[in-house]
């Protein structure tokens, strides 16, 4: 169940968390963590590639247990439509993914966790730096 209060992690984010980043670590402990299916793709995508495959894959695993996933629908194409538009009007694309992200953040009112700047271009986008 995504709770209004959540927040929706960026893969840097998820790095870094899974690298061990304590001030990262303290905020996902005081709020609920949502994962976008383009985060967790781009996660395992860096794990199969990866000197210490088997042990990362385990990691990635361990995180996304007992944590809400949400993936794409018609609403989130919407939104991907609408927000990928505006960025080119605006001379500021994003990559593709984060357009993904930003839409699914938009649809659940969700706080993105990143240190993307690239975010801060997206309107309505509530960006979170750790």
């Amino acid at each position: 169940m995504i709770h209004r209060r959540s927040l929706l992690i960026d893969t840097n984010a998820a790095a870094a968390y899974l690298n061990g980043d304590s001030v990262l670590a303290q905020l996902l402990l005081e709020n609920a963590v949502v994962i976008s299916f383009v985060v967790l793709g781009e996660l395992y995508y860096g794990a199969e590639h990866s000197t210490r495959r088997e042990q990362n894959l385990a990691r990635i695993k361990t995180f996304a247990d007992g944590r809400v996933v949400i993936g794409c629908d018609e609403q989130t194409a919407d939104h991907y439509g609408r927000i990928k538009s505006a960025l080119r009007l605006s001379g500021r694309p994003i990559p593709h993914n984060d357009v993904w992200i930003a839409a699914q953040a938009i649809q659940h009112a969700l706080a993105v966790v990143t240190r993307d700047a690239h975010f801060q271009h997206v309107q309505n986008l509530n960006v979170q730096a750790w």
